[in-house]
Order: structure tokens, then sequence, then C-alpha cells
């Protein structure tokens, strides 16, 4: 009998294209395998800026729009989390950053789950480091 689905995609009041849905949540999974985790569930949530804006004010005390807040809910080594994901951030940064939609969406998709292996993004290094391996990933997975 084959494993049960770890990662889990759900949708509020917005719909990317998010084509090979399959496959990607099995690279993602093989991204925590790379990273040394092993994953009980991931649930991502993809939402509006102002829905996104909410979950930081509420949890955060944050004021300002963001494109990813991750929720470890893990309680012991093995990884469930929450990543909630603003669709309308996501196109904004792509536009910023003269990349696609696509590409931006799965920077941030991996993001996530660097997140949750225990890579920070709050000092330079830390930031750079993340960028590295979300250009790895990437190309892991785009080929």
């Amino acid at each position: 009998m084959p494993d049960r689905p770890k990662v889990y995609f759900f949708f509020q009041e917005v719909n990317p294209t998010l084509r090979h849905r399959n496959d990607l949540k099995q690279f993602i999974e093989y991204v925590f395998k790379q990273e040394g985790k092993i994953v009980d569930t991931i649930n991502y949530i993809f939402c509006t800026d102002n829905a996104l804006l909410d979950i930081n004010r509420k949890f955060l005390k944050h004021d300002f729009y963001t494109d990813i807040i991750t929720f470890d809910l893990s309680e012991s080594d093995v990884v469930t989390a929450e990543i909630y994901i603003s669709v309308d951030r996501v196109k904004e940064n792509a536009l910023q950053h003269k990349t696609s939609f696509k590409q931006e969406l799965h920077r941030v998709l991996f993001h996530g789950v660097l997140h949750l292996c225990g890579y920070g993004d709050k000092k330079e290094e830390e930031i750079q480091l993340m960028r590295k391996k979300e250009d790895f990933y990437l190309k892991a997975y785009f080929g």
C-alpha cells in the first residue's frame, strides 16, 4: 500500500495555475528528505494579500503585506506545518524581480520548506544561503 499523501494544497478565493501538482508534492517531500527531515503533513494555503495581512497582524503582530507565512506545528522531529502564500504578493514580486509567476511561486513554495528545515532569512548570510538553496531546488525541479 503506498504512503498517504503528505503535502496538500488549499485555495481561498484564489486559483493560481499550478500544473503537475502530484509531481510538485512529491518534489516537496524530496526536498525535506534531502534536508534530513521527516514529513507528517504540510498544508499549503493559497490566499489573497488581505487574507495574509490579517494573519500577519493577528498572529505575528506585523502590519505589512508578505508573500509567505510558515507556521511550524511540529511537536517532534516529524514536520507538521501550515504554509500560507499570498498569490497577489507572488504576482507582484514576480514583476518586481522580472521573473515569471511560475518561477516565483515555486521559489516561495520551496522557501517555506527551507524555513521548516531550519534555514533563516533575517541576517544577510542567512538570506544568501536561503537564496542559494532556493536556486538549487528550483534548478533541480525545473531541470
